[in-house]
């Protein structure tokens, strides 16, 4: 990028900070965690309200009634690569805490829900675009800014919006401590039910107990468990994994239970597929089958999510790297991530994506911060890495 245009990046404090505590106020718990919960109407409004402000062309988006996410258009000369800044507004519920909506500010900190996770991010990209758009800077090609539902819970709004949008590059600005984040785990949900037979307690010679036949299985998915640990982990997120996260079985202390089931989510790494972890599961109930012609049992599979991974070599890799160097002053660490992002929705679609962040702590926890020195040279970074990235070489 040309130095002169590099060094008139300037990012506004007072405008970010302002941002970021409007954002934190404005309650946007998601609905399908917390019944009742106002969702992201109100909040997608506010961010228009940005945008427009700044000069994009805005669109709001509402795959489900409340559920709104907002995109903003900054058009550039029409000669260069797309890209998108992407950040969810949903945010988890706030039991326990004592001031969830104060944005209040404290030693280089400002708390509240969301303030990490994500709204100190989105607070970035809105002053990033300020940023360019008061240094004058028209970029090769358009920039979008997407504020979206649900990520929380199943990705509403990305997923929506892919339908509507197909930028050349795509940065999450998921919290990474301003690391690189070049992988992320995938998960799937599965469920598995075991059959019995019910009858009174006293009828041992009717009764079939579907609540030991799924101890059965568990003996043998704690040995699967341990040998996903055992094998060769991914350089960035690890090994795999999973757990039973929810067991419940039998209808009364003198019944013999009919059914018995166990809720499992296996962390799947990249260059894992669900089919492959399918058939993991499905070998283990063919087994117990094999040993027992009373065993019965059945297996769903709720949710998938697929693993994320880029190449170091992308061209949106590059580009970020390229501004965290010289926002930095150094190159940044490179990172992998245990938890899902809408990141892999983008990759899944063929769009080169990247992952960075500020710093903070206390995501879903009962205090949650951002460091606001990292959400200014978030912002500082992303204005640098979308002027390197829009021009192509």
């Amino acid at each position: 990028m040309p130095e002169a245009v590099s060094a008139g990046l300037r990012v506004d404090r007072r405008y970010l900070r302002e941002t970021l505590a409007g954002l934190i106020r404005i309650n946007s718990v998601n609905p399908s965690l917390v019944p009742g919960a106002p969702g992201e109407a109100e909040i997608a409004h506010f961010i228009a309200a940005r945008l427009k402000a700044l000069g994009a062309q805005v669109r709001l988006h509402e795959p489900e009634p409340g559920r709104t996410s907002v995109v903003g258009i900054f058009r550039g000369q029409g000669r260069g690569r797309s890209l998108m800044l992407n950040a969810h507004i949903d945010t988890v519920g706030v039991e326990g805490m004592a001031e969830p909506f104060s944005a209040r500010m404290r030693n280089g900190r400002i708390y509240g829900r969301g303030s990490y996770d994500m709204k100190g991010s989105l607070a970035a990209c809105l002053a990033a675009a300020k940023a360019l758009r008061d240094a004058g800077v028209k970029l090769a090609g358009d920039l979008l800014i997407a504020a979206v539902a649900d990520e929380e819970y199943a990705s509403l709004g990305t997923a929506d919006l892919l339908r509507h949008y197909r930028p050349d590059g795509v940065i999450v600005t998921e919290p990474t401590h301003l690391e690189l984040c070049l992988a992320h785990k995938g998960f799937i949900w599965l469920e598995v039910e075991t059959l019995g037979r019910a009858a009174h307690g006293s009828r041992f010679d009717l009764g079939i107990d579907a609540n030991l036949h799924m101890g059965r299985f568990l003996v043998e998915l704690e040995k699967l468990e341990r040998q996903l640990r055992r094998r060769r982990p991914h350089p960035l997120v690890g090994p795999p994994s999973l757990h039973a996260a929810l067991l419940a079985g039998g209808t009364g202390l003198s019944t013999y239970a009919a059914r018995s089931t166990v809720k499992i989510e296996r962390r799947t790494i990249p260059g894992e597929t669900a089919a492959q972890v399918q058939r993991e599961i499905r070998a283990l109930l063919t087994r117990l089958r094999a040993r027992d012609k009373n065993f019965r049992a059945r297996m769903r599979t709720r949710l998938v999510r697929e693993p994320f991974e880029v190449s170091r070599e992308a061209a949106i890799v590059r580009a970020v790297e390229t501004a965290a160097a010289t926002v930095l002053g150094r190159r940044p660490a490179v990172c992998g991530q245990g938890p899902w992002m809408d990141a892999a929705l983008f990759a899944a679609a063929g769009i080169e994506t990247v992952v960075i962040g500020p710093a903070g702590g206390g995501a879903h926890a009962a205090e949650e911060w951002v460091e606001l020195d990292s959400v200014e040279k978030l912002a500082a970074l992303l204005a640098h890495a979308a002027l390197a990235y829009s021009s192509r070489n």
